[in-house]
Formats: C-alpha cells, structure tokens, sequence
C-alpha cells in the first residue's frame, strides 16, 4: 500500500537552523526519503550533509547522480546542481537556473510532483522571495501534501507566504511541530482515488532541468511573449500561468517568478548605471590626457576645450553617481516591510 513517504524540503535565508531543529526530530526508523534543497553559493564546498548527520539520526549526503532512492535516507543537492527526482532515483544536472537558482526548490517539487503524484508531502521553510511557491503548486496539483513552516516565527518569511498565496496549504506549523507532523502523515495510506494526470507544461519543465533542449521540446508554446527580456540570456521571456501564479520562462530555459524577476531587473539597472559612470569617467580620463598632450604640442585653445567636455563629462558621472545612490533593488518581501514601517 503507497505511502506518503517522498519529502521534498526547500529553504533559503535562515534555513540551516530550521533543518537542523526540523531533522533532529525524526526518529531513526523513519520510513520516508527526504530531499532537501537549501540555496548556497555555486562557488563555496556545501558541508550542509556533514552539519545535518550531526543532529539526525537519518543518513545525509549529497545526492549523486542516478543513485537508488532508499527509505530512511535524506538526499542534499550538491552546489550549482538541480536535483531532478525520478521513478526510482535522482538526477543532478546543470539545466537552467529558475529564480536566479541553482539548485532551485521549484525544480525539486516539480520533478517529484511528476514521478510520484500523490506521495510526495512537499515543505516549504524560512528564506527569501518566492523560489518553492511555483513547486508547491505542482505538488497540489498532483495530489500531494503541502506543508510551510508557520511564516511568525520563520527568521525569512517571504517563501513560506509566498507558498500560502500560490495555494491551500494543508499545513501551516511551527518547526517544533514538523517532525511529529512529518511521521505521523508518512504513517498515512495513500487513498487510491485517481490523480490529477501531469500537465503538458510540467512535463516540460521536468525535461528541461534535466538538460534537455527547452527549444528544441517546444517551449515556445508553453505561453505567449512577453516584453520582457531574460535577465540570464537576454532571450524574449515568455508569460506562463498556473492558477493566480505568474512565471516567465526564456527559450533556452531560464524560469522567473514576477519577484524575481522585478529583483533582477532593479538589479540590473544598478550594473547598467555603474557600467555608465564607469564609460564616462574613461572618456573624461582621455579628454585630460589629451589636453596635457596638446599643451605640450602649443596648442592652448584646444586643449582647454578638451579640459572644458573633461569637466562636463565628470558633472554627468556626478550625477550618475547620485542616482546610483538613491536606486534600490526591489522585491515584494522589501516594499512589504518599507510599507509596515510606515
């Protein structure tokens, strides 16, 4: 009889010490697999297996690729890889990175929503933005369980809530609680009711974290253009809908949640302006060099009016300069707080 015995975790900021309360919970018999997707840094060693086997009495490792799922096993996906969830198995692959990520929650959920249905309990925890709501989504929609951590007491509460306004959670609890929830719903029997059959779309997108070709599958036709561009790739996004969820993804892959992609794109402007002072004051740079040159050749009157645009071009980087002082990158979580600050 089928279980719900795939758990699929995803945090961000402030995540380590809420796995580590959650997984110290669990007792050693445990009989479902966990996999767990935190946000790191693509350049930095993840040692997450080594602090989460100190205080859980379940094995941790980083997942390898193809490797047998087992009962009573947490798999952790390495740094700069998505980890694709199969019938059987796990994936590691470098497919496009989804809210500016890699690993990526959503892409977790996803895949295990598409191999397992009505199996998979899906958890989101404390972090920033809304990487995990588009994943949830898909977790519901094939009939597993969602669960987020109670958005008062995570340290980041932006994707817990984000995960509250993509769907009905059936869940919302302490970290305290989790653990004793977790074995308890692992200990239910699936009910053998039909499930809602995959989506087009998530087929797709399951392939597409596995390094398939997004073009060559057809993406395309998974939404209609948008004016925007990927901030990856520079490639047309294309606007995608799943229940009150707005996405974007590019030809070549490259998923955006509106938040994340209104980051980037704020972000953006912040690079383009500093690459702009950066231009001028070389300009401005060559102009002096010039004037200097053409004073030692006699040529007063022109190399005054060189120093003459050299004083123009450091006014205009002045006040790019300020500009770049007053701009901010938004997000949703930030202007939420500018708001209740009021």
């Amino acid at each position: 009889m089928l279980k719900h015995d795939i758990i699929v975790i995803g945090a961000s900021a402030g995540g380590l010490e809420a796995m580590k309360k959650l997984l110290a919970q669990l007792p050693d018999n445990f009989p479902g697999t966990l996999f767990i997707v935190w946000h790191v840094s693509p350049e930095s060693p993840s040692i997450l297996p080594q602090i989460l086997d100190r205080v859980c009495p379940l094995p941790v490792t980083h997942a390898i690729g193809f490797e047998a799922i087992q009962p009573g096993r947490i798999y952790v996906a390495p740094p700069d890889r998505h980890l694709v969830v199969e019938q059987g198995y796990v994936r590691v692959t470098r497919g496009p990175k989804e809210n500016r990520f890699r690993p990526s929650v959503d892409v977790l959920f996803r895949s295990a929503a598409l191999a397992y249905g009505r199996r998979v309990i899906g958890v989101i925890l404390t972090g920033s933005l809304d990487d995990g709501a588009a994943g949830l989504y898909a977790v519901k929609e094939r009939g597993g369980i969602a669960i987020v951590q109670d958005p008062f007491e995570a340290l980041y509460p932006s994707m817990p809530i984000s995960a509250m306004k993509a769907v009905a959670v059936d869940h919302c609890v302490s970290i305290t609680d989790m653990g004793s929830l977790l074995v308890r719903l692992t200990n239910e029997t699936v009910e053998e009711e039909a499930v809602n059959p995959p989506s087009d779309q998530m087929e797709l997108e399951v392939r597409v974290a596995r390094q398939d070709s997004a073009f060559e599958e057809g993406i395309m036709n998974l939404g209609t253009p948008s004016p925007y561009t990927c901030p990856e790739c520079h490639g047309t996004l294309l606007r995608l809908k799943e229940g009150n969820l707005i996405r974007f993804r590019c030809h070549t892959g490259h998923a955006f949640s509106l938040d994340s992609l209104l980051v980037e794109v704020t972000k953006g402007i912040e690079d383009a302006l500093w690459n702009t002072i950066r231009a001028i004051e070389e300009s401005e740079l060559l102009m002096r060099h010039m004037a200097g040159h053409l004073r030692e050749s006699n040529d007063s009157d022109t190399a005054e009016h060189f120093l003459q645009k050299a004083e123009e071009a450091k006014r205009r980087a002045d006040l790019i300069r300020q500009a770049v002082m007053n701009h901010e990158t938004f997000s949703t979580e930030k202007l939420s707080d500018a708001t209740r600050h009021k």
